[in-house]
């Protein structure tokens, strides 16, 4: 089961301290709501369960543990992080994050994000399996991240590769929270 999320947005904050309260890919955004560019931060434990695709420009900063950041495209397919690491994402480049060992990252995004496109490609083939589009600006990542997976898991169909015909596992979302961060975000701004 996972704990309770229990955060607020600040402006200074301890981030090895805030670190212990989240979870893999949290994305939890750190500053106040005005604050342009926001960082989300997240404990890693688990690799990214899609590819995502940003509307704008963000930056990955591996805080802690190791990383490989992977781009579906391009002529650098993939960048190992170490503690003190950052990696520039182009918007609209297709990547993941897998996990090689647990640690905190950030990612700084815009304070308004604009579209964002969750993405699966086949692990036999790399062919396009499915994909989920969302608005991050009218609503937080979280709640597309986690619509986004529930409908992935949803039908075998969704996770067949057509080319190759290799099923995809479902993904787990109790190794995530995405729903409640998406629900306390949402709480938050109308408290604000």
């Amino acid at each position: 089961m996972n704990a309770p999320l229990r955060m607020r947005r600040k402006n200074a904050f301890n981030l090895l301290r805030e670190a212990e309260k989240l979870m893999s890919f949290d994305e939890f955004p750190l500053l106040r709501s005005d604050v342009d560019p926001q960082l989300h931060a997240s404990r890693n434990e688990i690799d990214q369960p899609f590819h995502l695709v940003c509307a704008k420009d963000c930056v990955v900063v591996q805080i802690s543990g190791k990383a490989r950041i992977t781009f579906a495209a391009g002529a650098v397919r993939y960048f190992d992080l170490e503690p003190g690491d950052h990696i520039y994402v182009p918007a609209g480049s297709v990547h993941r994050i897998l996990t090689v060992e647990k640690g905190i990252q950030i990612r700084y995004k815009a304070r308004d994000p604009g579209h964002e496109r969750v993405m699966w490609l086949c692990d036999s083939c790399g062919h396009h399996v499915g994909h989920h589009e969302f608005d991050a600006t009218s609503a937080p990542a979280q709640a597309g991240y986690h619509a986004a997976v529930e409908s992935y898991n949803s039908d075998p169909k969704n996770r067949t590769c057509e080319a190759c015909g290799h099923e995809h596992a479902p993904f787990d979302l109790s190794a995530v929270r995405w729903d409640q961060v998406a629900q306390m975000l949402l709480e938050r701004d109308e408290d604000e």
